[in-house]
């Protein structure tokens, strides 16, 4: 495993954990500030909204499960592929993409 791999499986586990945690700060300071969500049914949004849902659900942080399926890294640039599957507050699963640049 290569050290940029490490790097990325670490920072999906520092997502998650944050995430199950309720602590909205590590999670946001994980990511970019022109960062860009797509999610199937919704606009797509970026860091600001992705906070102001997060405080409006931190009352009751997910609970679930990741499970990265596919790593590649080119150059500057990776793709994580992950299946992922909330139980709380509401039951979500499904595959998401992530796209990362050093």
């Amino acid at each position: 495993m290569t050290e940029d791999e490490k790097a990325i499986r670490q920072l999906v586990e520092t997502w998650f954990a944050a995430s199950k945690a309720g602590d909205i700060k590590t999670v946001l300071d994980l990511m970019t500030d022109d960062v860009v969500f797509m999610i199937m049914g919704q606009e797509p949004f970026g860091k600001e909204a992705f906070e102001a849902l997060s405080k409006q659900l931190n009352s009751t942080p997910p609970e679930g499960t990741g499970e990265i399926k596919e790593i590649k890294i080119m150059e500057d640039w990776a793709f994580v592929r992950n299946y992922i599957e909330i139980k709380k507050p509401e039951h979500r699963s499904g595959y998401t993409l992530t796209i990362l640049r050093k």
